[in-house]
């Protein structure tokens, strides 16, 4: 039996505080909510980079899966997808994220659910919060951007 991530969100629902994100414009200084406690692990010398795979690389699958691992992201080169379109997504963002906080929860992620707007369903399993605020899409985006701009979202199908 297949067991999709839907299932196992529904059978593993979080918290409303785990979902809501702060609201970043009326924040004055960081809360103590989500400050980190200061790490040794690298000097200050040390230049962090965040790993690339090539995918014109033959272990590019191997090489993503070590990023993943180790860092939790790569930076990806080689996909062919046309800067235009990389853009496109880019202005598209920035436009998401500029809308009001208010706006922004009308497509508030649901307690069980995957797609949405709000943190990342793993901050529950922090110490601290993020400074982070995401948008989870699963399939098409159609719902939400219905939410987000009822009346400017023709783009989107």
């Amino acid at each position: 039996m297949t067991t999709t991530l839907s299932q196992v969100y529904r059978e593993n629902p979080i918290h409303l505080c785990n979902i809501i994100p702060l609201d970043f414009n009326s924040v004055r200084t960081v809360p103590d909510s989500h400050v980190w406690p200061k790490s040794d692990d690298f000097s200050s010398d040390h230049r962090l980079t965040i790993p690339v795979v090539d995918l014109e690389d033959p272990t590019a699958v191997k090489l993503a899966g070590q990023a993943c691992e180790a860092w939790g992201a790569f930076h990806v080169i080689n996909h062919g997808i046309p800067l235009n379109l990389l853009e496109e997504v880019e202005s598209e963002t920035r436009r998401l994220f500029s809308l009001p906080t208010e706006t922004k929860r009308k497509a508030l992620r649901e307690l069980e659910g995957a797609t949405g707007y709000g943190l990342p369903r793993i901050s529950k399993f922090f110490p601290k919060h993020m400074w982070h605020e995401g948008f989870t899409i699963m399939g098409s985006p159609a719902d939400h951007t219905g939410m987000l701009w009822p009346n400017d979202n023709a783009r989107f199908w």
